[in-house]
C-alpha cells in the first residue's frame, strides 16, 4: 500500500484546508441557528412564496424554525457544493498528476502492477472524502451541542451517509475522466461538480427534466426529501453507485491500456 500512503501523505495539506473550510462554514452557520429563529420562521414564509425558486432548493418541505430544517438548507448546501468539489478535485488528479509532475514512470517502473497502482490511488482519494465527511459530520454535533441545540438524528444521519455517497461517485467519475487527460485540470473537476449540482436544481424546477434525476447524485442527497421522508431514494442511489463503479472501472481499463506521456 505504498503508494496510497505516498498518495495519502501528498494530498494530507489539500484534505486539512477543505476539511477546515467546509467544516469551518458549518459550524458558523450552525452557532447563528440560536439567535436567527424567529427571523427563519418569516424567512420560511417568504421563501415559501418564491415559485420555481423555493421548489429549486426544497424550501417548501422544510420548517426554518427548526434546526434540522435550517440545517438541511444552509449546511446541506455548504457540504453539498463544497463536498463536492473537493471529491473532485481529488478524483481528477489521482492519476492525471502523476503524468503532470512527470512522475509516472518512476512510479511505474517499479514492481508494482497498473492494476495496483489504479486501486491504491482511487482508495486514496476515497479515504480523503470519508475522513472530510467524518470531520463535518463531527463539527455538526459538537456545534450542535454547544449551541444548545440537538438533531433530528435520523434525517441526520441519512443526511451525511447520502452526502458521502454523493462525493464518492463525483469522486468516482472525476477518476474515470482523470484517466484519459495527461495534465490534472481543476477546471474540469470544479466544472463536473456544479455542473451535477445545477442538474439537481433544473430538476426541481422542471417536471420534463425529472429524468436527469438519475444522472445528478444530487437528487438523492437532497436535505429536504430526506427530511420530509425520513429515508433515501434507493433507486436513485443505486443508479448512482452504478455510475461510480462505471466510473472506476472505465479509469481501471483505460489507464491499463495507456501510453504515459513522458
Amino acid at each position: 500500500m505504498t503508494v496510497y500512503a505516498c498518495d495519502m501523505k501528498r494530498n494530507l495539506r489539500s484534505l486539512i484546508i477543505w476539511s477546515l473550510a467546509v467544516g469551518g462554514m458549518i459550524m458558523i452557520c450552525i452557532l447563528m441557528f440560536p439567535g436567527m429563529k424567529n427571523e427563519t420562521e418569516k424567512m420560511g414564509a417568504m421563501f415559501s412564496n418564491m415559485g420555481s425558486f423555493t421548489a429549486a432548493f426544497g424550501m417548501d418541505k422544510l420548517d426554518f424554525g427548526q434546526l434540522m430544517g435550517f440545517y438541511g438548507i444552509e449546511c446541506g448546501n455548504t457540504l453539498g457544493i463544497g463536498g463536492g468539489m473537493f471529491a473532485a478535485l481529488a478524483g481528477i488528479s489521482a492519476l492525471a498528476n502523476e503524468e503532470k509532475e512527470h512522475t509516472a514512470e518512476f512510479l511505474l517502473t517499479h514492481p508494482v502492477s497498473r492494476g495496483s497502482v489504479i486501486i491504491q490511488k482511487l482508495l486514496a482519494a476515497l479515504t480523503e472524502v470519508l475522513v472530510l465527511n467524518i470531520f463535518v459530520t463531527a463539527v455538526s454535533l459538537v456545534t450542535a451541542a454547544a449551541a444548545g441545540e440537538s438533531f433530528d438524528m435520523k434525517s441526520f444521519t441519512l443526511i451525511h451517509i447520502a452526502f458521502f455517497v454523493l462525493q464518492a461517485e463525483i469522486c468516482c467519475i472525476a477518476f474515470g475522466i482523470s484517466a484519459f487527460i495527461k495534465r490534472g485540470s481543476l477546471g474540469i473537476g470544479l466544472g463536473l461538480a456544479l455542473a451535477m449540482y445545477f442538474l439537481n436544481l433544473l430538476c426541481n424546477m422542471s417536471e420534463d427534466a425529472e429524468f436527469l434525476k438519475f444522472i445528478t447524485p444530487y437528487a438523492y442527497a437532497e436535505p429536504s426529501s430526506i427530511i420530509a421522508d425520513k429515508e433515501i431514494d434507493c433507486v436513485l442511489m443505486a443508479a448512482g453507485l452504478c455510475i461510480a463503479a462505471a466510473g472506476a472501472v472505465t479509469a481501471f481499463i483505460k489507464y491499463s491500456r495507456k501510453d504515459i506521456a513522458s
